[in-house]
Order: C-alpha cells, then structure tokens, then sequence
C-alpha cells in the first residue's frame, strides 16, 4: 500500500528520466526511514483504505490519484509525516538529483551555491521590535 501510494504521488517520469517513489530502491530508503513518523504513517495509510471505501491498492490509477486528492484536501499531521517521508527519500535517490541537474553528494562540506534572492524582504522582521525575553542575567 505505501508502494502503491508513493507512487501516486511521484511517478516514474521516462522523459524527466527518473523513477516513480515506488522504485524498490527507493521504496527500502521510505521503510528504513520511518522511526518517528510510523505510527502517523500507519494511519495516513489506513486513511487511505477507508477514502477508497475499502483496499486502496485494489484501485487503478486514476482513481488512487483521486484518493490522493481527496486525501490532501483533509491534510492533518498522518498525511503530513506520510508525504514528508516519501519526498525526503525521492530526493535523496542519487538518479533524482542527477536528473535534477545536481551532484549526487551530501551538502556539506562543500555545500551548494544558492541563488541570492531580495534580501530587502526581510527589512520588515529587522525593524520590528524584539517579542522574545532576556535571559537573566547570571
């Protein structure tokens, strides 16, 4: 069923030349990461069941990606962990970041150039005044 669902969501795309999310490989990444989001994304998955009126895995495309829909439209913390598994795990497949134009490697060391963006947008927090407390002092 998480196959199933991940690859809903992120197809596999030949003319981007990249897997769908239900890629074994990256399928065994989505499993091994869980650890806190498994009781979450046990229920996302039996919310799924219950939107298809039945097995989600019993449905064909067009109607698993109207589930999803459905779904996304609910939203709630289930949907959420389930989403940010699968989409952390998409893009950290090596094939993926390639795809996308990027080098298959952790950000650091060496990082990664980031496009400078307005940095005038942020001149309204600047002068805003301070809402936190001060520590004391000791």
């Amino acid at each position: 069923m998480l196959r199933a669902f991940a690859g809903t969501i992120i197809p596999a795309s030949a003319q981007h030349g990249v897997p769908g999310a239900d890629d074994p490989a990256i399928l065994a990444d989505i499993l091994a990461s869980l650890e806190r989001d498994h009781d979450d994304v046990v229920a996302a998955l039996q919310r799924l069941d219950g939107l298809a009126g039945g097995s989600y895995v019993a449905l064909d495309g067009a109607q698993r990606l109207a589930v999803a829909h459905e779904f996304r439209a609910e939203g709630g913390a289930p949907l959420a962990a389930l989403s940010r598994v699968v989409l952390l795990c998409y893009y950290r497949d090596d094939r993926v970041m390639r795809a996308l134009g990027q080098e298959p490697r952790p950000p650091f060391p060496l990082g990664h150039a980031v496009e400078q963006g307005d940095w005038s947008l942020l001149d309204p927090v600047r002068r805003r005044a301070p809402f936190w407390r001060r520590p004391p002092r000791g």
